[in-house]
């Protein structure tokens, strides 16, 4: 470790492209619960704008963090090692939910002592870090463990029990304020939707009405209007609170993978989606509404407070299908995510009648209330019926029953969405739809557009990516024909048929590619072809949005296709090396052991960088034809710089 801090030191005068990344310290401490039983807690403090993986990532996804314990025959292992609780994501290129953690990490091991005069205990953490441009390698440290009572100063005093740190690392985490503004801004579109129902909508000029007619002047309708939006916001916040209090901050976040959990939802937006389309509708109990209606007509604000619980509990057959599906996705991310999402959902409900109470001109340019409100909950109902097979399609996936699979998924999707947009166009009747003797042009561009998105949908039965919906389909892989159907996409397509050449594979775009630098640079020179070195890795998730957004590109893809050569170096290659390759670094001083070590080690020592991707443009020499180039989103940015090294190559 401190030959790899004087490494570091020694290059941080080079540009931030050439730069060795050492984003997380590593500290371990020890509590003793009694006489034979300890805590071995070790904490990553990470620095701001990276994250570090959680020990359990889905196969095919990142490198987990994973802890091993050496001379465990002077102790025993009491369970796994726990963690505190991280971000939990879905994403768009792994498409998977993936864990991770930011700013801080607490992981916690129990052990038992078995053996007399213990007094340190070795372990190794392996873990991959990546922030919003690059991802290193995965690295390996060394973790040390004083028995009985490490000396707490010198890392943070202990005094709180194992659950009490995992919790209170949790306050410290980052990325909730990103995660809890996308729930508010998701609750407040949502809200807005309910807003349109026909449970809602014609509320909002009656009750305003009400307020500045039974008000003595325009000031006091306006105040008792704001008391009114007030009350609501507090009602749908108070139900919030209610499940957060009931269910725990983070209770239901471990529900969000589980098999029954998710089944359970899919029931259950199926039966909201069959509600909204007029199956029938869910109410809550008559003798309800008529208690609060009785207290409605008292005065002052209690007589407010009532009218607006009763506009909760009418609209509820609109609104709770809302509702219910934002406070268990919301519930789901832990913390006072529900409380933040009500807060937005109802946000959205009460704004109409401060703004219409404060300016009742505006009411005259509201649309009037009609068939239009019914055509709002019944697109609100497909929607509902396509999100609900993404969690059917989750307990698929967990069990591997590929009864599911992503072209049986699309099928469903293209379904649904066809249907939606034959109902927008008048075609398909539902129970509470009102006699049309023509549609509207606004009825008339949205069904254009879902129809546009049907047919996107199309090619992914074949393949296709489909970007616009990442993450909600099953993955490519989980497909009946992962190659695309016929195996397609698997046909090596080269001028005058020729076979791959020897090392070489079909990479990503069906772009030939090498593995091996040796062998990649021999077939350079044979085809007298510039050299694209690429620095990669299987678990990095910028690799593979520069492969799928920036290679995809025709201009691009022709170039990586037909003007040079390109050597993809996996750096989180698990291979072993033969015993006889390999060989302790000169650089960093650890053992090289796998084909992924080896291509680090080659980054680190001739780039002086470990972060991937990173892009170099060689000559047959090996020498640079222009600075290399990392993560660079940018199309033409990332065109312009191949068409420069290879003028230069040239030339």
């Amino acid at each position: 470790m401190k030959k790899l801090i004087v490494f570091i030191l020694f290059l941080f005068s080079f540009s931030s492209q050439s730069q060795i990344y050492d984003p997380i310290k590593w500290s371990t401490s020890v509590e003793k619960v009694d006489e034979e039983e300890y805590h071995l807690i070790t904490e990553a403090i990470i620095e701001a704008g990276w994250h570090l993986y959680s020990q359990e990532v889905p196969e095919g996804g990142p490198i987990p963090t994973e802890f091993t314990f050496k001379n465990t025959e002077t102790y025993e292992l009491l369970g796994d090692t726990e963690e505190s609780k991280g971000v939990k994501e879905m994403d768009p290129v792994f498409e998977m939910e993936i864990t991770y953690f930011e700013r801080t990490a607490i992981f916690v091991q129990r052990i038992k002592l078995t053996g007399e005069g213990v007094y340190l205990i070795n372990a190794e953490v392996e873990f991959m870090v990546c922030d919003e441009e690059r991802c290193l390698p995965p690295t390996t440290l060394p973790l040390e463990f004083k028995i009985p009572g490490a000396v707490e100063s010198e890392v943070r005093q202990v005094e709180e029990s194992k659950e009490e740190v995992i919790i209170n690392s949790q306050k410290e985490g980052g990325g909730t304020n990103r995660g809890l503004f996308t729930i508010f801004f998701i609750a407040f579109l949502s809200g807005f939707a309910a807003l349109l129902t026909p449970c809602v909508f014609p509320m909002i000029p009656l009750t305003v009405s009400f307020f500045t007619k039974q008000s003595k002047s325009r000031a006091a309708g306006i105040r008792n209007s704001i008391v009114y939006g007030f009350f609501i916001i507090v009602i749908y916040v108070a139900l919030g609170s209610l499940v957060t209090l009931i269910f725990g901050a983070d209770s239901l976040n471990a529900l969000a993978t589980n098999v029954w959990f998710n089944f359970a939802f899919f029931v259950l937006l199926i039966v909201f989606a069959l509600s909204f389309l007029g199956a029938f509708e869910i109410v809550l109990p008559s003798s309800w509404s008529t208690k609060i209606d009785s207290k409605a007509n008292r005065g002052g604000y209690i007589g407010i407070f009532f009218m607006a619980l009763a506009l909760a509990v009418v609209s509820f057959s609109c609104t709770g299908p809302i509702v219910g599906t934002l406070l268990v996705e919301a519930a789901s991310k832990g913390g006072i995510a529900p409380v933040v999402g009500m807060l937005g959902f109802s946000l959205a409900i009460a704004l109409p009648f401060a703004l219409f109470a404060a300016f009742p001109g505006w009411m005259n340019t509201l649309p009037k209330s009609g068939g239009w409100l019914n055509t709002v909950k019944v697109v609100l109902g497909f929607l509902e019926l396509a999100l609900a097979f993404k969690f059917l399609s989750n307990v698929d996936l967990v069990l591997q029953l590929h009864l599911l699979e992503r072209e049986t998924f699309l099928v469903i999707w293209i379904a649904i969405f066809g249907a939606l947009g034959f109902y927008l166009l008048g075609k398909i009747k539902l129970p509470h739809d009102s006699p049309q003797s023509h549609i509207s042009v606004g009825r008339l561009v949205t069904g254009l557009f879902v129809f546009a998105f049907t047919i996107y949908l199309i090619p992914g039965l074949w393949g296709a990516p489909l970007q616009w919906i990442s993450g909600f389909p099953p993955p490519l892989h989980y497909s009946e024909s992962p190659q695309g159907f016929g195996g397609s996409k698997g046909v090596v397509s080269m001028e005058n048929g020729a076979a791959l050449p020897i090392g070489a594979e079909l990479g990503p775009h069906d772009i030939i590619a090498f593995k091996d630098y040796e062998t990649g640079m021999a077939y350079a020179k044979e085809v007298n072809k510039p050299v694209l070195l690429d620095f990669t890795g299987y678990a990095c998730v910028n690799c593979r949005k520069m492969e799928e957004r920036v290679w995809s590109d025709p201009s691009v893809l022709s170039i990586l296709k037909n003007e040079i050569v390109l050597i993809s170096l996996y750096v989180d290659d698990k291979k072993s090396l033969p015993d006889e390759d390999q060989f302790v670094s000169a650089t960093t001083g650890k053992r090289i052991k796998t084909i992924g070590n080896k291509w680090s080690n080659f980054q680190i020592e001739k780039y002086q960088t470990n972060a991937q991707p990173q892009y170099v443009l060689l000559d047959h020499e090996g020498n640079n034809l222009n600075p290399s180039i990392a993560y660079e989103p940018n199309i033409n940015t990332y065109l312009d710089w191949l068409k420069d090294g290879i003028e230069k190559f040239q030339n």
